[in-house]
This record gives C-alpha cells, structure tokens and sequence, in this order.
C-alpha cells in the first residue's frame, strides 16, 4: 500500500514499553487532524494489542515487539507484530471473556476492547511462529494534507 505517511518502531517486550506504543502512535497521528474520541480508542486499542503481544506471545519473556502505523486518505492503519508463541485457535482467543491466563488478573476482553474501537481488527498467528494484529480506523478529519 502507498501510504501517506507511515512510521515503523521496535521495542523490547517489556510491560514499561506499553505506554511508549500508546503515546508514539497518539503523537504520529496527530498530523492527520484526529478527534480527541479517535485518539482515545486508537491509543486504547494499540495498549490491547501491545500488551498481548507481551503477556501471551513472549509470556513476559524476551522478545521485540514491532508496531507499524500509517495512514492512507482518512484511514489509520496499525500493525502489532511479534514473533512469540503464536496463538493456536484464533477464533476462540477472539471470544469475549476468554483467557488463556487464568491465574492471573486478565480479563479475556482485549481482543473485544480492539474491535470495539477499531472498525477493523485482523489477527493472523501461526502456532511458535508469532502473532500479527492488523487495525483499522477511519477518523473523522476534514482533511489529511
């Protein structure tokens, strides 16, 4: 795809680089004239994916974490990519409430959280292989220059 503008960041799979991701896109997307509603849920669904990508697909352990963003016209695109575990049933990770973390305080809803938000939400694994999040949002900007 041709897109307007774009960035590509990597960062350790650490819980403090959560806040990192949230703020790079929220700052990065500014230029295209957001709504204070559109930053809140890109920013809210970016934290999702991110920390998926940390507590699921490295399970705290080791790994980089790759977040793509770029917007095309009037559409934010967002990629959060790891190279983890992989998650082996797409579908029933998807489900609300659903967690593979049990003992843990998760809630199972941050795939819910994303497509909530987000107009689309994409999510391609291959089990030991790692995990790709692939988002979309239209924004309600007058114009993108």
């Amino acid at each position: 795809m041709n897109y307007d503008n774009s960035m590509r960041i990597y960062f350790k799979s650490d819980s403090r680089n959560e806040a990192f991701a949230r703020i790079s896109v929220a700052a990065f997307i500014m230029q295209t004239d957001p709504t204070l509603s559109d930053i809140s849920d890109i920013k809210t669904s970016v934290s999702e994916a991110v920390t998926n990508a940390i507590i699921h697909g490295y399970e705290n352990g080791e790994g980089i974490v790759e977040l793509f963003c770029g917007y095309e016209n009037d559409v934010i695109y967002i990629e959060i990519i790891d190279k983890g575990k992989g998650i082996e049933n797409i579908e029933k990770a998807m489900m609300p409430l659903y967690t593979t973390k049990i003992d843990e305080e998760r809630s199972g809803m941050g795939f819910t959280v994303m497509e909530t938000f987000m107009d689309t939400v994409k999510v391609e694994s291959k089990k030991g292989c790692g995990t790709k999040i692939i988002m979309t949002k239209k924004i309600n900007a007058t114009s993108l220059k």
